[in-house]
């Protein structure tokens, strides 16, 4: 099953609304390896809508709302696997019962630099987007060049929920000063990440493209700064610490789940 995404791309006249998705579902959906959203609703609109990564404040591409399917039973979503992503054994639990309204996305495109966006009270499934949130949203797109290659096809990409193709790169011991400032340091295996993941030594000379970094709780999208050898982007780092009660001694794991996305986890020191 392929994306059926024209190669051509339409200049996109306005992106008034956006959906907030959590990780792993909006990976998936930015990298094209999936094309139902699932959803406990049926939903009226048609066309296009921004795609918010839950957690990160921002609208990470947009994608068009072509159709919306009637409720699934279990078995059907087990068969409908390639299509949104969601695995058997959680489908079985029960643990997405209600999440069985397949939105069907079309024409999916990624911004290359994500725009924050308000989120105001009482928004529940659609967030109505500020005029100037919008308009910085259209005109990125329509700045983009005029064709774009399509999409994986979805059947023939690796899913980043596959753990089999996951392969550890490198593990590094940290030290009270990675916890009292935020970093951990990837000396050691930093030839590992992609090179042009690799930008310069402050936020003005940022690589040309970003890694995605699932640290247990979300995930960020960030560069590497080529000089310190750390993750840019640092702000979720002092949560990981605390969320797994890091000391001095203890070793994060950096994990290649898929191209361009990393999990890492904390190995507690043996006492």
């Amino acid at each position: 099953m392929t994306n059926k995404s024209n190669t051509a791309i339409e200049p996109i006249l306005s992106v008034d609304k956006a959906l907030v998705i959590a990780d792993p579902w909006i990976s998936l959906i930015l990298s094209g390896q999936k094309d139902w959203e699932m959803r406990s609703t049926s939903a009226s609109h048609r066309g296009w809508f921004g795609l918010i990564w839950k957690g990160l404040g921002a609208v990470y591409g947009v994608a068009r709302l072509v159709d919306v399917k009637p409720p699934q039973s279990p078995e059907q979503m087990i068969e409908a696997y390639e299509r949104h992503r969601i695995p058997e054994e959680m489908i079985r639990s029960g643990e997405v019962a209600t999440w069985n309204t397949p939105w069907v996305l079309a024409d999916v495109r990624r911004l290359t630099t994500p725009v924050r966006y308000r989120h105001k009270n009482g928004a529940v499934t659609w967030v109505k987007l500020e005029d100037d949130v919008s308009e910085a949203i259209v005109r990125q797109l329509n700045d983009a060049p005029a064709f774009q290659a399509p999409l994986t096809s979805l059947a023939a990409a690796p899913s980043v929920v596959d753990k089999r193709d996951a392969k550890v790169i490198g593990q590094v011991e940290i030290t009270q000063g990675n916890i009292d400032h935020h970093h951990i340091y990837l000396r050691g295996f930093f030839d590992r990440f992609p090179a042009d993941s690799v930008g310069g030594s402050n936020r003005a000379a940022k690589a040309l493209r970003e890694i995605s970094v699932n640290w247990g709780e979300d995930s960020v999208w960030t560069d590497l700064d080529g000089s310190k050898r750390f993750f840019r982007a640092r702000g979720w780092i002092a949560s990981f610490f605390r969320n797994n009660d890091a000391k001095p001694g203890d070793t994060v794991t950096v994990e290649e789940t898929a191209p361009y996305q990393y999990r890492v986890w904390l190995l507690k020191r043996d006492k």
